[in-house]
């Protein structure tokens, strides 16, 4: 009998203990967001397999995971809306080298500090005009970061003129080219793409210090003290440590990291207060530029479109043949790989042969060359089709009154193919609008990009992606009235 209290008393005692234990396994994995995108040494993918990522944070998950003793998986998600994702409950946390500002301290749970940053200035080898942002806004030269970054506020609050990118590696490409004259972002990132390199070498002293950080919810209080308490663990049992040299990025400012009451420092001043009277002209300044790059890339369709169509109606074999691959080739080919291709591949090649530099130009022609060459494929099957259904009658009539065939195209058929193509054209040149978002990864800031910039700094997605609509709104409407104006016009004459 007694024995069967003995036996009773330890179910007692241990039922809670194994419920416990079912409890904390039966959780479901943790998800972080992050950009794969974004590149090293924060999160890649690893070339020699790239169905798996690797990175210094890919380390520090793995180790946060074993230190809380669950699992964390790694979920990715677009650099510019991680913080929309982790609002809209898709994502646990964000970890992608987030530094903590004053607008994501009022909006988001950042946790303690997991790594020190500084920015590091990198220009061209050999470089003497400079060696500290005084003297670059001195000089009036410009300077490559990424966007809505603790380095892209500190240019623009110094009056610095800024090249604005989406990814890390272009800015080195673009200062080793000379179109830029320098670049500012953080150490991890300058030691990863610009120490290497032979053409470019470092700058002054890093400077503006800063600290990443995890984001939560401001609901998720409760987890985001778990990881708080992992992190100090792993930084004053050195794991931090051991990771950080693996990855090349350890120094002495990271000994901080083990210090209990360690304070975030709060990059910026928040942009909450930014109004209408402030965004406004910023946005007006994109659509100029959106409006620029669509007006001549649809003219140089049109022109490089009717070109191929009259050579496919028209020419010899061969020249049938070369418009026949144009339109399957730029039809084929996406607008974001003609981009690249054209600025980091071929234009470099063809401004050296000229001897001459453009600066920011280079980049909105070439944006310029690359719609123009992609939406002629389309414009030439619509004006080849527009011209298809022009009656045979009217060549032999114009014919019949002594015309030759080029004056016949020129004065009888063109005029009627343009009552044809119109509605279709006004839809490409409407398309062609929305399109030149794209020309944001060469570093050209349209409507677009610098309505993802004021809504990153300021949160206000809802308030600047209404006048951003608006305007777009505004841009596109008036195009139909004038293309029923011109339908009518010319169904007249």
């Amino acid at each position: 009998m007694p024995r069967l209290h003995v036996l009773v008393w330890l179910g007692i005692v241990c039922l809670p203990l194994g419920a416990a234990q079912a409890t904390a396994a039966d959780l479901p994995p943790l998800r972080y967001g992050a950009d794969a995108e974004g590149g090293a040494p924060y999160i890649f993918l690893d070339p020699a397999n790239p169905s798996r990522t690797q990175g210094f944070e890919v380390d520090l998950a793995a180790a946060l995971a074993t230190e809380l003793g669950r699992e964390i998986n790694f979920s990715q998600k677009n650099y510019e809306n991680l913080v929309l994702y982790l609002e809209r409950g898709e994502v646990d946390f964000v970890m992608n080298g987030l530094e903590v500002t004053a607008d994501r301290v009022e909006r988001l749970r950042m946790s303690r500090p997991y790594y020190v940053y500084t920015l590091q200035l990198v220009g061209r080898a050999g470089e003497t005009r400079f060696v500290t942002l005084d003297q670059l806004q001195t000089l009036g030269l410009t300077v490559g970061t990424l966007n809505e970054t603790a380095a892209s506020r500190l240019l623009k609050q110094r009056g610095i003129s800024v090249a604005e990118y989406d990814s890390q590696a272009e800015p080195y490409l673009d200062l080793a080219l000379g179109r830029v004259d320098a670049v500012l972002l953080d150490l991890p990132i300058a030691e990863y793409y610009a120490r290497p390199n032979p053409r470019l070498q470092f700058l002054g002293e890093p400077l503006a210090p800063g600290h990443y950080a995890l984001a939560f919810r401001k609901s998720d209080e409760a987890l985001a003290a778990q990881f708080d308490a992992a992190l100090l663990k792993l930084a004053q049992r050195g794991e931090l440590e051991r990771i950080y040299r693996k990855w090349n990025i350890w120094n002495d400012d990271q000994l901080q990291l083990a210090d209990p009451n360690l304070q975030p420092l709060v990059a910026g001043a928040s942009s909450q207060a930014m109004t209408f009277t402030r965004y406004l002209p910023l946005l007006l300044d994109g659509a100029q530029m959106t409006i620029l790059l669509s007006v001549c890339s649809m003219a140089l369709a049109v022109l490089i479109g009717l070109v191929v169509a009259v050579m496919r109606l028209y020419g010899p074999l061969p020249l049938k043949f070369l418009a026949v691959t144009y339109v399957e080739f730029f039809r084929g080919i996406p607008v974001l790989l003609l981009l690249y291709v054209l600025y980091f591949g071929i234009s470099p090649i063809i401004f050296r042969l000229l001897g001459v530099s453009l600066g920011e130009w280079e980049r909105i022609l070439v944006g310029i060359v690359a719609f123009g060459l992609n939406y002629a494929a389309y414009e030439a099957e619509i004006y080849r089709a527009g011209i298809s259904s022009i009656p045979q009658g009217q060549w032999e009539a114009a014919a019949s009154l002594g015309m030759n065939k080029a004056t016949t195209f020129r004065r009888i058929i063109l005029p009627q193919t343009w009552r044809v193509v119109l509605p279709p054209m006004t839809n490409d040149f409407v398309a062609l609008f929305k399109d030149t978002s794209i020309v944001s990864v060469i570093a050209v800031v349209e409507l677009t990009k610098q309505y993802q910039m004021l809504a990153k700094s300021s949160m206000k997605y809802v308030e600047i992606g209404l006048a951003t609509a608006v305007l777009y709104l505004l841009m596109s409407v008036p195009l139909g009235y004038l293309s029923r104006w011109l339908e009518k016009r010319l169904g007249k004459e």
